[in-house]
């Protein structure tokens, strides 16, 4: 049967009004499958090593019961240091956040461990997990978080990334969130400009149970009320880990909804949260049997890897390979915006050094700046404001070390 002429007209009035519903639906659904496999990745995905995985287990168990006030907890963290230490991460890069909490005296300190990004600096993926435990020694909650943050901040140690990185373990968490809540009131809300965060993927209880088959890991993406403002953009970040999940680990996966950890503190600061938890929920958290006997190791090392994967996908990893020459030339020093108009960024990258002269010479050899700095945090800045526009070389010097980069004035 023929179309009618009133049909044709209703079928364009609707489509018309349609259209960005249409076009939205479209781009929907090219950006939900817009994910490839990508073997750069993947090859250093496959670097995750199980050995790591155990020995960080063992050893975080060892240290016992890491509540406020005790030397474990303390003990811990200085573990937590000498690891970081252990991959190349630097005095400057590593930052300890200290604070009380709940009328106690005892000092809790968060570990902060910064990888500056090299297209988007000021911009951070926050990959988190808290190290206190209450009851026992609290290998799986959370020395299984703890250990797929290590392994992934081992393997990316020198890999650049657009975004920055900051590895994240927090203390207090199992009195109820103080760490990361005193974490974004005096540091992502201190900061002038407020931190700029472009996710947070948090790791709680991702051990498994011994005895069970552990081949699926919970996503958790955001559904809370208060605010509701970013649950849509938290909903598509926690597809985008269910696809990381699915390329770079043997794990399936399991929507669910983030509740109960520290996300929750940036959460409620309207940031963009995910997180990943174990399927099979263990018996023994919060008590003196949360032990590596009753946890399923494998598993924990499949979520590192899917950890390591998404990781690399959300600070945008570079895929083209690194020979370590080139990494000990310039050791991820950068200077940025560039092109800059008033300020100047040093960023120490993995530059083992705090004290160091920086110079700027112009296109006819002069220098028309120098500054020389002493116990150095991992950025410093420099003024530019009164410059000349046009391409100058950059020149930081630091003992035996002379890294020189272009940059431009405008």
């Amino acid at each position: 049967m023929p179309i009618s002429k009133q049909t044709i007209i209703l079928i364009m009035n609707y489509t018309k009004k349609n259209l960005l519903l249409i076009l939205f639906t479209l781009f929907t659904i090219g950006t939900s499958f817009s994910q490839t496999f990508i073997q750069a990745y993947a090859n250093v995905v496959n670097q995750c090593s199980q050995t790591n995985i155990n020995d960080d287990l063992t050893q975080f168990e060892s240290l016992g019961l890491k509540r406020r006030g005790t030397a474990s907890l303390q003990n811990t963290l200085d573990w937590l240091k000498s690891k970081y230490s252990s991959y190349g991460y630097t005095t400057a890069q590593v930052q300890e956040d200290s604070y009380t909490y709940s009328g106690s005296t005892a000092i809790c300190k968060n570990l902060i461990v910064t990888k500056v990004g090299t297209l988007y600096p000021n911009t951070y993926v926050i990959v988190c997990g808290h190290y206190d435990s209450i009851g026992g020694t609290g290998t799986n909650d959370n020395g299984s978080g703890t250990s797929c943050i290590l392994e992934t901040a081992r393997l990316l140690q020198n890999i650049p990334t657009d975004y920055s990185i900051k590895f994240i373990n927090f203390s207090g968490e199992e009195d109820g969130l103080y760490g990361s809540q005193h974490y974004v009131s005096s540091i992502v809300n201190g900061t002038t400009p407020k931190m700029n965060i472009r996710l947070v993927i948090n790791l709680d209880e991702v051990g498994g149970v011994a005895g069970l088959t552990n081949n699926t890991i919970t996503c958790e993406r955001d559904t809370n009320n208060s605010p509701s403002t970013n649950n849509a953009v938290s909903s598509t970040m926690t597809t985008q880990l269910i696809n990381c999940v699915t390329l770079y680990s043997p794990l399936q996966t399991f929507l669910s909804y983030a509740y109960a950890s520290d996300y929750m503190s940036f959460q409620s600061n309207n940031e963009i949260i995910t997180g990943l938890f174990e399927k099979n929920e263990t018996t023994h958290k919060h008590t003196n049997t949360d032990l590596l006997i009753y946890m399923d190791p494998v598993y924990n090392y499949n979520v590192a890897k899917a950890t390591i994967g998404a990781t690399m996908h959300f600070a945008v990893a570079s895929t083209t390979a690194l020979n370590n020459e080139q990494v000990s030339s310039d050791f991820n020093v950068s200077f940025f915006p560039n092109p800059t108009k008033d300020v100047l960024n040093i960023n120490l990258g993995s530059l083992n050094e705090t004290n160091y002269t920086f110079s700027l010479i112009d296109i006819n050899g002069k220098v028309v700046l120098q500054k020389s700095f002493e116990n150095a945090k991992l950025i410093e800045s420099i003024s530019v404001n009164t410059l000349a526009k046009g391409l100058y070389l950059a020149i930081m010097e630091s003992g035996n070390n002379r890294i020189t980069k272009k940059i431009v004035i405008e």
